[in-house]
């Protein structure tokens, strides 16, 4: 197995909040493969949990780290680096 790590900055105007949260969430579990989303220096939590992603409070311009780990890990963090930096809250 394959980890890969990406820190990326937050794009979204409102942060990771319900909505970009749903969509990140989703596109991990679609992925298939576990990764964790941490904030700063705070502990890492599971990615595909909306939950989780919503507890670590990440407002636009954070950065967070990802952490993937299999065969497909870099295509994996592509995909959700271009979900991250996305503004989701455009109208």
């Amino acid at each position: 197995m394959t980890e890969a790590t990406r820190t990326i900055r937050v794009g979204s105007s409102n942060g990771l909040h319900a909505r970009p949260a749903k969509l990140f969430a989703q596109a991990v579990k679609d992925a298939g493969i576990p990764v964790t989303i941490a904030k700063g220096a705070g502990a890492p939590v599971n990615a595909a949990s909306i939950l989780g992603v919503i507890s670590l409070g990440a407002e636009k311009g954070d950065y967070v780290t990802l952490v993937a780990d299999g065969d497909t890990a870099e295509a994996v963090l592509d995909t959700l680096a271009e979900l991250l930096t996305t503004d989701h809250d455009e109208a």
